[in-house]
Parts: C-alpha cells; sequence; structure tokens
C-alpha cells in the first residue's frame, strides 16, 4: 500500500497576488507630486552621472540618483530618465550608456549635470573630465564606480522612461560615496575606534 502525504501549508496573510500597471482600478493617490517627492526624499541613496556620447569626444551627462542593480544573471541595472531630460533622445537612439557614482565631495559635480546645460567653462572649472571605456562609452574619472552599459529594455512610466542596461565594463576606485537623503546631500559618518 502506498501512502501520500500532503503538506498543507497555512499562512496568517492572504496569498499574495501580482499587480498589473495597467490596472484599470488603481485609486487615484491623495498625496501631490511635491508631497510624494519629499516622502521619497526619505530613502536615501547614492548619486550618479549617467553619461552618453553625443557626437564624436562631446558628452551629453545627467545626475540621477534613480539607478538600482536588477540581475546578477546577466548583469543588470536600470536608470531612470525624466521625459523631458535632454539626454533622453539620446539614450534611445545610441543604445548605450555610462554610469559614474560620485564620491564625498563632487556635490558641484552633481550640481552641475542636474542643470541640463553643458558647458566647457564650468566642466574646466570643476576639473570634470572624461575617459572613454574599451567599449567606446563616456564616465566621469575620478568616480567611485563607472559602468558601461548596453539598453537591452525600455519601458515607459509614467512621467519617466526606465532604461535597462547590461553591463559591459565596470571599473571600481577607492573612496567614500556621496549621499541624498532629505533633500540635502550627506556623507556616510566614520566608525568611532574601537576602544578595548
Amino acid at each position: 500500500m502506498l501512502a501520500i502525504f500532503l503538506r498543507i501549508r497555512r499562512f496568517a496573510f492572504p496569498r499574495a497576488t501580482m499587480v498589473s500597471s495597467k490596472t484599470q482600478n488603481m485609486k487615484t493617490p491623495t498625496l501631490s507630486a511635491h508631497q510624494f517627492r519629499k516622502a521619497l526624499g526619505h530613502f536615501a541613496t547614492g548619486v550618479t552621472v549617467v553619461t552618453v556620447e553625443r557626437a564624436p569626444g562631446s558628452v551629453r551627462g545627467m545626475t540621477a540618483n534613480s539607478f538600482t542593480s536588477v540581475s546578477l544573471d546577466p548583469l543588470l541595472i536600470l536608470i531612470c530618465v525624466e521625459k523631458r531630460a535632454a539626454i533622453l533622445p539620446l539614450l534611445e537612439k545610441k543604445k548605450q550608456f555610462g554610469v559614474s557614482v560620485l564620491k564625498e565631495g563632487h556635490e558641484a559635480i552633481s550640481e552641475y549635470f542636474s542643470k541640463g546645460a553643458p558647458s566647457a567653462e564650468a566642466e574646466q572649472r570643476l576639473s570634470i573630465h572624461y575617459r572613454w571605456t574599451p567599449s567606446g562609452i563616456p564616465v566621469l574619472e575620478g568616480t567611485l564606480l563607472q559602468l558601461s552599459c548596453e539598453v537591452v529594455a525600455s519601458h515607459l512610466a509614467g512621467d519617466h522612461t526606465i532604461f535597462v542596461g547590461k553591463v559591459a565594463e565596470a571599473e571600481i576606485h577607492d573612496g567614500r560615496p556621496l549621499l541624498y537623503f532629505g533633500g540635502e546631500y550627506r556623507h556616510m559618518a566614520r566608525r568611532p575606534a574601537a576602544t578595548t
């Protein structure tokens, strides 16, 4: 005689369901765009500059903190780009970009790239230098991390486009990251020396 035992799992919470971004019955949020932005400012992030070659030897950059890892196999990251950003048509056309993670002390560089108005004079004053990776993608010199990425997918999401990038190269350097929290740049606290 063959006995079959079934294990029934009981959970205190109802089973999770998938929610589509195309759900028609979504309630209108009670938060204004300003309140929502302020609320999300309570999530600490690093600060990156996304770069694209706009013409041979000429680079367009954008400050971004909407950056995250997606997958280890394959190596994927994502960035979110606002629909009015000057870099958007370049990303759509070139299908490749660099991501440079800024270090402490790079606040002025972050501010420069957030303005969206390229200036050779400002770049010289801020000592901004670009390096082209072996795959021909510009990244910022002197940053904590430099990634070369190829766009493998893009998705419209509200007033932004999400670009998924496959990482071709990564170069890591010493330093401490520049952080952003509550609408301000922050630095990591140094650990006090251990006492014995």
